[in-house]
């Protein structure tokens, strides 16, 4: 298991405990999940996944939800695809027959370097001879829980636009492991890219706010951010950016942004030119509205660490 001690990861290993298998989880950190082996190491490094990692040991699959954590090309690109290449790599030479992985709906139509990234891998992973299952979820519980907090502090829920722009499928950590666990064992689920949505039907932004607002008994508050905006400070930082490299990064980040502001986390009907909930599976129970009621009780703790925006 790759990337235990992220949020999704986290609710991976608790899957696989679940159904019975044994896990050994490799990283630059020991996963301090109870239940399972830890193993440190370098993940981008071939000899220390296979000495550190496998240590000559059988597996029947390796599953990964490591992800780079800002989305930057250099990030992305080392993690990824060059830190996945060095993984793949071992298991093959270690005999793993099987490989489950977490990858992003937003592939479907890259734009930015961690999109290209993560293809390049997902190219490679298709053609290493493994067994392979490539999960492309759409958006997470905590990458849509940004805002609870500043509604429930009385301030008005912000959309781009009309709020209208784009819709997903919200798919909670749980919902999303039991899914991606399932791969291991159900031969439909394999040698495929599995798009994959939680329940119910696809979401706008302003109805996730309306929602929010709902659940506090308060009348909808919203402040409409136009997407120009985000054109004139990725414009701005990639000047400047050309001086200062940090700001260079800071642009790519704005970019991310725009993109999530404007594109669809559903499946992309390429033919139609459009996004097709309907064509957009779902699994799970977990609803986006019983999440934010779990965020305002205090009963789930906003984990969001790089990817927070809103505050």
């Amino acid at each position: 298991m790759l990337g235990a001690t992220g949020t999704i990861g986290r609710a991976t290993v608790r899957a696989l405990i679940r159904h019975g298998h044994d896990v050994v989880c490799f990283g630059r950190t020991q996963s301090t999940i109870p239940g399972v082996t830890a193993r440190a190491g370098n993940v981008a490094d071939a000899n220390s996944v296979a000495r550190d990692g496998f240590r000559g040991e059988h597996f029947d699959a390796v599953v990964s939800c490591l992800a780079s954590r800002t989305g930057t090309p250099r990030d992305a690109w080392a993690i990824d695809h060059h830190a996945h290449l060095q993984i793949l790599d071992a298991a093959k030479r270690a005999g793993v027959p099987q490989m489950v992985l977490l990858s992003a709906i937003c592939v479907q139509k890259p734009q930015l370097g961690f999109q290209q990234a993560k293809l390049a891998f997902e190219e490679a992973l298709r053609h290493s001879g493994l067994t392979w299952s490539i999960v492309r979820p759409t958006a997470f519980f905590k990458s849509l829980s940004g805002q609870v907090r500043r509604v429930q502090r009385g301030k008005p829920f912000l959309v781009f636009g009309n709020g209208t722009l784009t819709s997903c499928k919200p798919i909670s950590d749980d919902d999303l492991a039991t899914y991606l666990v399932g791969c291991l064992t159900d031969p439909a689920r394999h040698n495929r890219v599995l798009p994959i949505g939680g329940p119910g039907a696809a979401q706008t932004p302003r109805e996730q706010g309306e929602a929010l607002f709902a659940l506090l008994g308060r009348p909808p508050r919203f402040t409409h951010v136009p997407v120009r905006l985000l054109d004139v400070i990725i414009a701005v930082l990639s000047t400047v950016g050309r001086v200062i490299p940090a700001l260079a990064d800071k642009a790519h980040l704005a970019r991310i942004g725009r993109y999530y502001a404007t594109e669809s986390m559903l499946v992309w009907d390429a033919e139609r030119g459009v996004y097709d909930a309907d064509a957009t599976p779902s699994t799970g129970t977990d609803t986006l509205v019983d999440h934010f009621a779990y965020v305002l009780r205090g009963e789930v703790a906003d984990d969001r660490g790089d990817h927070a925006v809103f505050s």
